[in-house]
């Protein structure tokens, strides 16, 4: 696919992927000039960077980039922080009140201390909110800390930013085979540098279920009590599933990395199932007046958002429902030009001296990956009214990821199968070249 021909042949295929707000956020949200330029600091510009990044409160945002710079990870620190110590009037760090900062600084310690000997203040695969999808070679580090956001608190922020960024990322990771070995090497004198996968398995789940917090809320009587052990109980086994799906050997691939993606996202689909029945007889036994109290703590979650996304009003109305920049033209060749430097086809063609059958199929790679912008809109859906209603919801998007897992795989599966050792390894090699 030349460059002439990519917007012509995307536009009708993907309706330029701006069902979303994805293109509106792009507009209003880099932070500078070079940014908006598509300045390519440390490597391509990942779309989930600038995905949702209003839901953060831009200007806090800089103390955890500021909390990244110059640091080294300690898993002890990492253990000790608790992401929403803040909500309870106790935050670990005052410049780091904001829940979803101190998480940010939390995860971009971890992920950048295995990425070019952690001499990069910044990684382009991060999240909008500074966190990251992939640390090493960890996938959703917090999965099932934002389960129980998702559910309990009816806060989607966080789980809404997995998509087309992560999928990228996993296809060309920045990470050379060095950097991401340093994650699994628990001794020696880099490995007391670099978190081990296990020790971020272990840190990133933060609390797990709210017990103390949902028991203040409705009273329970000694019936409700007894259900709320055994959804706490149900809720511990399903932090135990996820945990079972960490990593523990390197991912040296593309095919590998998207494996380790599809285990996870499993993971905490299997996850919503088991808590599903003991989440259901809990709620159930409550009567109207608990409810409506167990349902204050989402609309506590609520309007705090509400308050950070007062400060970023411009970019806050991409998700609107009246927002709809496909007919902006700027927006549509800021679109193109994304599509051009992050998926170089015919550099890629040329570099690994791909024949017609192959740039075909890599043709459908690129197709197929950019379809997940689509697929995994990045703007938080609005909060379903119960916590079985809202669990539903997150299973549904769960499945959805997991699809777009699974169609990408396919045409990473198709595109390599007649590739020799060398070319695949020279494909293998794009990811970590362009992080430099």
């Amino acid at each position: 696919m030349s460059r002439s021909r990519l917007g012509p042949r995307l536009r009708p295929r993907l309706a330029l992927a701006l069902t979303g707000a994805t293109l509106v956020i792009l507009a209003v949200l880099l932070p500078n000039r070079a940014e908006a330029q598509f300045g390519f600091r440390g490597g391509p510009l990942g779309v989930a960077r600038f995905a949702v990044g209003h839901m953060i409160g831009m200007s806090r945002l800089r103390h955890a980039r500021m909390a990244v710079r110059g640091g080294r990870y300690r898993s002890a620190a990492l253990r000790s922080q608790d992401p929403r110590g803040a909500e309870r009037g106790q935050p670990a760090n005052p410049q780091l009140a904001n829940p979803y900062v101190l998480r940010a600084a939390m995860t971009a310690q971890a992920a950048l201390s295995g990425w070019g000997g952690g001499r990069r203040p910044q990684g382009w695969w991060r999240h909008p909110d500074g966190s990251y999808g992939w640390v090493g070679p960890v996938f959703w580090p917090f999965a099932h800390d934002d389960l129980t956001t998702a559910i309990i608190l009816g806060d989607t922020t966080s789980l809404s930013l997995y998509g087309y960024g992560d999928i990228y990322a996993a296809i060309f990771a920045p990470y050379a085979a060095t950097e991401l070995a340093a994650y699994t090497a628990p001794h020696g004198r880099r490995g007391r540098r670099v978190p081990t996968a296990e020790t971020v398995c272990d840190a990133s789940d933060t609390g797990g279920l709210p017990v103390d917090r949902i028991a203040a809320a409705v009273q329970p009587n000694e019936l409700q009590r007894t259900a709320l052990d055994e959804l706490a109980t149900a809720w511990a086994s399903a932090r135990d599933t996820i945990r079972a799906a960490c990593p523990t050997q390197v991912p040296a691939t593309a095919i590998e990395r998207l494996g380790l993606m599809r285990e996870r996202i499993e993971a905490m689909i299997k996850a919503t199932d088991a808590v599903a029945p003991a989440l259901a007889k809990f709620v159930d036994i409550l009567d109207d007046n608990q409810k409506a109290k167990l349902d204050g703590l989402a609309k506590e979650r609520r309007a705090a958002l509400a308050a950070i996304q007062q400060k970023n009003p411009q970019a806050a109305s991409a998700c609107q429902a009246d927002s709809d920049p496909r007919y902006d033209e700027k927006l549509q060749r800021q679109y193109e030009q994304l599509v051009q430097q992050q998926w170089p086809a015919a550099e890629i063609a040329s570099t690994l001296k791909l024949d017609d059958t192959a740039r075909a199929r890599l043709d459908v790679l690129q197709d197929t990956t950019l379809r997940t912008m689509e697929t995994l809109s990045a703007c938080p859906s609005p909060a379903a009214p119960t916590p079985q209603a809202r669990l539903t919801a997150v299973k549904a998007r769960l499945q959805t990821m997991l699809q777009a897992v699974n169609g990408v795989s396919d045409a990473l599966d198709d595109f390599e199968a007649d590739l020799s050792d060398e070319q695949k390894a020279g494909f293998e090699a794009i990811g970590p070249k362009r992080g430099v």
